[in-house]
């Protein structure tokens, strides 16, 4: 039982993509950290408030708070953006420059004689 689990955990893909998590994990929180003091600071200059999270409105008694929402919605913008510029853009050039021409293998055994096969049914045909 426990060797199956072991199969399981050191499959390969199940190791990159829990290194790829906590990366992704440390990683969002420097982002979150430079879009709530950076990008923040500038929206409270201009906007004056560097956050939304208390912004709503009141109908019949309740308040409806969509600045927490706004926030957050600003903030996964950030996060993706800095994710795709500084992660995916990159490698994707890395990965096309390094990108051999694909060069079509040779025909099989099969293939040739299907041809043949095709080639003669036609000209039968004609």
């Amino acid at each position: 039982m426990l060797k199956g689990f072991k199969d399981f955990l050191f499959r390969g893909n199940i190791v990159d993509l829990a290194v790829a998590v906590i990366i992704g994990v440390a990683f969002n929180a420097v982002v979150a950290a430079f879009s709530k003091d950076f990008v923040g600071g500038i929206i409270g200059v201009i906007g004056g408030s560097p956050d939304f999270g208390r912004a709503g409105f009141t109908v019949n008694g309740s308040k409806i708070i969509y600045g927490s929402t706004l926030t957050a919605a600003i903030n996964f913008l950030i996060v993706a953006a800095v994710i795709y510029f500084v992660v995916v853009v990159p490698l994707q050039s890395m990965l096309a420059r390094n990108q051999k021409p694909e060069e079509s293998p040779a025909p099989t055994d099969e293939a040739v004689l299907l041809a043949e096969i095709r080639d003669e049914l036609r000209a039968r045909r004609i």
